[in-house]
């Protein structure tokens, strides 16, 4: 269990008013500021003025807040905000790393961040070696004198194992090693950087915003990180610039509020979702049920009430069996046959020819994806009861079960 930390209230408690005292902080509609003096702009270009703002990609007042926010959500001294979750995925791993360096993480990992790891870093020379994160014995026998991360999800994507993040947190920093966690699949549900890890990530356009109407990212670390990589002359977020706009982090901001309810929503209907599956005998994936192997792991690594989580897989062995059942799931109103997932409707996809595509089919095989299996990312349904009836219909129909 992390320390006593409720996130949500860590939200609550911000004051964030606008500047003429609106409840909702000022959306700063702007791309440049104005200095009063040439004093303070030759200042702040050498990062040493503080409270104003230079340009938007180095920060504005709208992404400001969302950053506070965020940082009180985790815990952490200071966040910022990407354009995307994978630009706040590379953004963290290009700071740390430099030409040479090497770099460990778990296979089981969304399809963009392996294609990033296996296939874009070389041109860097940096070295990666993917392991099963449950395997602590074979993480520590990768450290190499140049590991500078070790990289996984608090829950992966999309085998929706549980990371042991205090271990790992112990196996890096006796080691000099940062340890990365992205917290996409579990926000509020767990807490990375209360249980030592040092940066985490999130694609902000899942649960965080819940909305699935724009792409974000979030990288939540020490101030001296988050100075670090917005830096004028240095940072690998001044540098390339995935910075997000205004408009969206005000909208992000607003969602926040209310993301603790939606989670506690989503784990319940996912939870409800798992025990009739259990009960219908099919073979499905879900943490939050005590005859799971890690249910323990992840109690113990949970802030307490906002359940066990959306996310729930069931496997119909093979690819050609999936497609139907997606398709007649849509049909009949289930949800929506799409990619991503903390949207207020169930989305569902075949993850391996979707969301861990980029993953060849042989690692798909090594690392235990089935073909057939399905993702369901379970929405804010009011009668999940009707939800599992329909999904059931469409198991008979295709004599499933």
């Amino acid at each position: 269990m992390s320390e006593k930390f409720n996130p949500a209230t860590a939200i609550q408690d911000l004051k964030q008013f606008g500047e003429f005292g609106d409840v909702n902080p000022s959306i700063t509609d702007s791309a440049t500021y104005t200095f009063l003096k040439e004093d303070t702009m030759i200042d702040a270009f050498h990062g040493a003025a503080q409270g104003c703002f230079l340009y938007s990609r180095h920060w504005n007042p709208s992404n400001k807040y969302l950053a506070d926010a965020l940082a009180a959500m985790e815990g952490t001294e200071a966040a910022w905000v990407t354009a995307s979750g994978m630009a706040a995925i590379t953004t963290a791993i290009l700071q740390c790393c430099n030409a040479g360096d090497h770099i460990i993480t778990s296979v089981t990992t969304y399809g963009g961040t392996f294609a990033f790891l296996n296939n874009y870093v070389k041109k860097f020379n940096i070295d990666v070696t993917f392991v099963n994160i449950e395997n602590h014995e074979s993480i520590i026998e990768a450290i190499r004198p140049n590991t500078k991360i070790i990289y996984t999800e608090s829950m992966t994507n999309p085998m929706l194992q549980i990371s042991d993040l205090p271990k790992l947190a112990e196996i890096a920093h006796q080691h000099d090693i940062k340890l990365i966690v992205d917290n996409t699949f579990t926000p509020m549900i767990i807490s990375p950087f209360k249980l030592g890890a040092d940066i985490v990530v999130y694609s902000m356009t899942k649960f965080i915003n819940g909305k699935n109407d724009c792409v974000a990212g979030a990288i939540c670390a020490s101030a001296q990180f988050i100075n670090d990589i917005s830096d004028v002359n240095s940072g690998t977020a001044m540098l390339l610039g995935p910075v997000l706009d205004p408009m969206r982090s005000s909208s992000i901001l607003k969602n926040m509020a209310t993301l603790h309810i939606r989670m506690m929503q989503h784990s319940k209907n996912a939870l409800y979702l798992a025990e009739k599956f259990k009960g219908l005998g099919i073979k499905f994936n879900y943490p939050g049920l005590p005859d799971h192997p890690q249910y323990e792991l992840f109690k113990s690594q949970m802030n307490e009430g906002y359940g066990m989580g959306g996310l729930i897989a069931i496997d119909l062995e093979t690819a050609e069996r999936a497609a139907p059942f997606m398709e007649m799931m849509q049909e009949k109103g289930v949800g929506y046959h799409a990619v991503s997932l903390g949207y207020f409707k169930t989305l569902f996809s075949n993850s391996g020819k979707s969301t861990s595509s980029e993953v060849p089919e042989d690692i798909q095989k090594e690392m235990g994806l089935s073909p057939g299996l399905v993702r369901f990312s379970v929405g804010l349904d009011m009668d999940i009861e009707r939800t599992f009836n329909l999904i059931h219909e469409c198991l008979a129909e295709l004599k499933f079960v």
